[in-house]
Parts: structure tokens; sequence; C-alpha cells
């Protein structure tokens, strides 16, 4: 089964399955159930999936001289956060959709493209962050420091394009860096989004990472909803996604 070519995939389908009468998943309290079972699942094969970043992030003391080390415990995130998404888009297509099954097939075919720009990003990031932190040992002035911290954020803001992209379509990764860029400044609702997400994921780290797992399904949620322009445009100027959450290739 595929979906219909001419239809946005990242936009409710229109075909329900039959309604059963008396059904209990038909009623408000039966869809409630099931989203909030949904929710549930997600966050917690998120957890899963992520289960080497959320152990070191939570061993690592909050010092400067650990950057390194916590940009090395976030790469698996990539591929967890890649398996959310096509799992939160799967949920679109078919209501129904086991999470489980969804998750670990996307997290299968998207792990390695996930990475491509997700480890260069990191790898960016930390430099920077390190920068910053010893920037009165090394003599480095507050605007400079300034300048660094903005390239900071715009490479994260980067890289989480980055990572939507390369989820839902089959690029290069050269054309992926160049719809990431092209985007950050074309859809500035697209990129603040992000940005207030960041922030919030970041607020939550600060408190405790176990806090940011908590909410995993509901982030994850919430950023699929926040890059949907971005990601319709693609899909309506470029190509259609490689991606069919409706195709099984197992």
């Amino acid at each position: 089964m595929t979906t219909d070519a001419s239809r946005n995939p990242f936009e409710p389908s229109e075909a329900r399955p039959t309604k059963i009468a008396g059904d209990f998943n038909e009623g408000v309290l039966g869809r409630a159930t099931k989203a909030i079972y949904w929710y549930i699942a997600l966050t917690l094969l998120l957890a899963v999936a992520a289960l080497p970043t959320l152990v070191f992030t939570t061993l690592l003391a909050p010092d400067a001289s650990n950057v390194p080390f916590f940009a090395l415990a976030s790469v698996p995130l990539a591929p967890a956060l890649a398996a959310g998404l096509y799992t939160v888009r799967a949920r679109y297509t078919d209501e129904d959709l086991a999470p489980t099954r969804t998750f670990w097939r996307g997290y299968r075919r998207n792990w390695r493209d996930s990475l491509r720009l997700w480890v260069p990003g990191l790898v960016v990031l930390g430099i920077i962050a390190y920068t910053i932190s010893f920037g009165d040992l090394a003599g480095i002035g507050v605007p400079y420091r300034i300048a660094l911290g903005v390239i900071g954020v715009g490479a994260a803001l980067f890289s989480m394009h980055a990572l939507v992209i390369s989820t839902f379509f089959a690029f290069r990764a050269r054309d992926v860096a160049r719809l990431s860029a092209y985007y950050l400044i074309v859809m500035p609702k697209v990129t603040f989004g992000v940005a207030a997400m960041l922030i919030v994921a970041a607020a939550a780290v600060y408190v405790s990472p176990l806090l940011l797992g908590l909410a995993g399904g509901i982030m994850t949620w919430f950023w699929f909803q926040i890059e949907k322009p971005m990601l319709t445009d693609i899909w309506t100027r470029f190509t259609k996604p490689a991606t069919d959450p409706t195709t099984d290739d197992e």
C-alpha cells in the first residue's frame, strides 16, 4: 500500500478506517486513551534509543571541561530523533499504526543519513562551546565570544533542520546542507519556533536530562508541527518524500 502521490504526506489523510457502531475506540474516551498510549510508547522508545545520551549526560558534571564529552554523548540522539519524527509523521497516515514497529523501521532507515550532518554540527558546537568557556584563559574578548555564540546558535538550528530533511527526503548530504541553510533564512517563523523549542529543551536538560526524556514524545510532536511548513514546501517545490510510512519493506 502506498500513499497518493498528489496528497501532502505531512498532513492528516482524509481517508479514515470505516467506523464500526459501538466500537469503543471510536468514542472520545477511546481516542483519548489511544492517543495517550501512543505518546507514552513514543516517549519510552525515544528514551531507549537515546539511553546512552541520557546516561552519560546524567553522570557528567556540568563543567566546561566536559564539553567534548557532552558532544560525544549527543551522537546517539540523531537516529533516535529521526525515528521519533518518522513515527509522528506515520501517525497521520494510519491512526492505528503500532508505534513500536514504525519507530524501529524509521531508526533502521534513517540512522546513517541522520548522522551525516549531525556529527559535523556537534564538532562545530563543541569547539565553539569550549572556546567560549575558556575564553578568559585564551585571552578572547567578549565581542568575539558573542559572535561565536551567534554562530553556535545558527549551527544548532542548521543541524535541526538538516536532521528533519534527511529523515523524510533522500537527498545528498550537500543538498541537505543547502536546503537547511536556505530555509534557515527564508522561513524565519519555522527557525524561531525551533529556537524556542531548543531553549525549552536546554532548560529541561539544565534541571535534569531525565526531565527532557520524560517529555520526549510531546517535544518530538511539537518539533514536527513546527517544521511541517518547511517539509511541505520542499515536497511541493523539489520532490516527493522518499520514505513512505505506509510502505513496509520488511
